[in-house]
């Protein structure tokens, strides 16, 4: 296309950002990560030997979590990092991870729950001051 003919315009690109891509159509309208939910703090690591199969289709945002996550890092850090909602980059984990390319590692406090005497003394200790 020659240099001197201006482009057309398009509802669906913007100038500074580039293309836009909703949410939705990264997740194929899903809200919900395959094989359940996990926690925020949890960390990703890529799996080194894992391969897509034929009938998990890799999208852009895929490889670059599997490229992000080749040392470990919380979901919340991959999502800043790569510029995406969380609701999208749970999605798209468990589609990784469901695909075999990478693990999932929560830790222990965030698994297991809050003992309440500790959080009474906290309480207590805040009002006595």
């Amino acid at each position: 296309m020659p240099a001197d003919l201006p482009r057309a315009a398009h509802d669906w690109l913007d100038n500074d950002a580039g293309p836009v891509v909703r949410p939705y159509a990264m997740t194929q309208g899903r809200v919900a990560p395959e094989g359940g939910e996990f926690d925020l703090v949890a960390f990703v690591v890529a799996t080194a030997g894992g391969r897509p199969g034929e009938d998990t289709p890799l999208q852009p945002e895929h490889h670059a979590i599997v490229a992000a996550a080749w040392e470990p890092i919380s979901v919340v850090e991959l999502a800043s990092g790569l510029d995406l909602s969380i609701g999208v980059v749970r999605v798209l984990l468990g589609d990784l991870r469901s695909a075999g390319l990478i693990s999932l590692y929560e830790p222990p406090a965030a698994t297991q729950p809050h003992d309440v005497d500790v959080l009474k003394a906290v309480v207590n200790g805040l009002r006595a001051l």
